[in-house]
């Protein structure tokens, strides 16, 4: 997957969607597109996808007055309903499926570049702060080994545990494990939500844990955690899944559009495209989701009407 960032259904805030569909009309998950006079927006299972697909939603209701679907989708499923044009865009894709995107952008051409989203991915093995300060040099792969003991559960097999999320994620953590020759074993928590209610007890108990996590992600500004140095990522180092031993890179965030909507989608194309924010607005709007228990509704009406001067560059011309 060369430079891709691998989380196809990596949940990234799935405790705020509970939701399996939003709907401004309340209609079934059927083949509603824009041609319909609905545009239809795709977002896996974690918050910050949430976040982004609710401000759109917001504004282009309110706005433009254009109607809006937001389906949950796991990303293989979202990218072929892109292809079909069940689906008018996914508005933060981490290239977890290369080779969808291969066929459909290269080869079928049903899929076009939305731009960036603004906001910068990364994955990587993480430790409490408190465990890193107390000692130093497990911040290195190389001394994980020395510490497989702390980091033993009951669900490890007797190695040291890597707090996994969800199983639909798609991670290279087995193979890094197995090629760098560490006594871990990933243990999944099975769902984002299960994993940072877990996270967050290892904290209270002041207990040492190692995970993966990620950025942008909004538990950061509660729980201070370190990166684990893996070896470099380098071009092609995770080509083959198998042989996957460094680190995960960093991922400027892509939105996508299915080709006849980008084409014939008039201002919601334009405004989707247009669609532009930070990492540090969306971690805003997904802990207001997350954390302080706000709907995405809400909270992305709040954030609205607070942040107008970014938004409003996103309307398309004219407006």
């Amino acid at each position: 997957m060369n430079t891709r960032r691998i989380r196809t259904t990596l949940v990234a805030g799935a405790s705020a969607l509970g939701m399996t569909v939003l709907s401004a009309c309340g209609a079934a998950e059927t083949n509603i597109s824009a041609s319909d006079g609905i545009v239809t927006i795709a977002i896996p299972s974690w918050v910050g996808a949430e976040a982004n697909a609710a401000i759109a939603k917001h504004i282009l209701e309110k706005e433009l007055d254009i109607r809006t679907k937001i389906i949950q989708m796991d990303e293989p499923v979202a990218w072929d309903a892109l292809s079909t044009g069940k689906v008018d865009a996914i508005l933060e894709d981490w290239g977890g499926v290369p080779k969808k995107e291969k066929l459909y952008i290269e080869e079928k051409k049903t899929v076009v570049p939305g731009g960036d989203l603004g906001v910068v991915g990364h994955i990587g093995w993480f430790v409490p702060k408190y465990f890193a300060d107390e000692h130093p040099d497990v911040t290195h792969w190389k001394n994980l080994n020395k510490y497989a003991d702390e980091l033993r559960t009951t669900e490890s097999d007797g190695k040291g545990q890597i707090l996994e999320g969800s199983p639909s994620y798609t991670t290279h953590d087995d193979a890094i494990i197995k090629n760098l020759g560490l006594n871990l074993k990933t243990v999944y928590a099975g769902s984002e939500a299960a994993q940072i209610t877990q996270i967050r007890k290892y904290v209270k108990n002041k207990e040492p844990f190692l995970s993966y996590w990620w950025t942008p992600q909004w538990l950061n500004a509660e729980v201070e955690m370190v990166e684990v140095e893996l070896p470099p990522y380098t071009e092609g180092c995770d080509a083959d899944p198998e042989k996957v031993a460094c680190a995960y890179p960093e991922l400027p965030l892509q939105k996508f559009l299915n080709a006849g909507f980008a084409e014939k989608g008039g201002e919601a194309a334009e405004f989707i495209k247009n669609l532009h924010w930070s990492t540090e607005q969306q971690n805003e709007v997904a802990k207001w989701i997350a954390s302080d228990g706000m709907s995405s509704e809400r909270a992305a009406e709040k954030w609205v009407k607070e942040n107008r001067d970014t938004w409003e560059k996103w309307l398309p011309k004219g407006d």
